[in-house]
């Protein structure tokens, strides 16, 4: 029987692919609110960064998350991201 594929997306923080199960999804609902989405299922416009605040913070830095989201992010959204992975 032949393997199953492991799904692999790329770290917006590092750059780095990784397995799906191991990131963090950010993602951007069709009203505009961004949120952590831990089960990967919601729906909107997503990025995925590693469970570590030195990829969200490489990713603020270098804009990464607002090109991958098509939009522009507060830093109250940031802060409250921070929170979240920190969880």
């Amino acid at each position: 029987m032949p393997e199953k594929k492991v799904p692999v997306r790329m770290c917006a923080g590092c750059n780095e692919h990784k397995p799906k199960k191991e990131l963090v999804r950010i993602v951007r609902s069709p009203e505009g609110e961004i949120s952590v989405d831990l089960t990967g299922k919601k729906s909107g416009r997503g990025a995925y960064l590693c469970r570590d605040a030195q990829c969200l913070a490489k990713a603020r830095k270098a804009g990464r998350l607002q090109r991958a989201l098509a939009c522009e992010i507060p830093a109250e959204v940031f802060d409250r991201l921070e929170e979240e992975l920190k969880a």
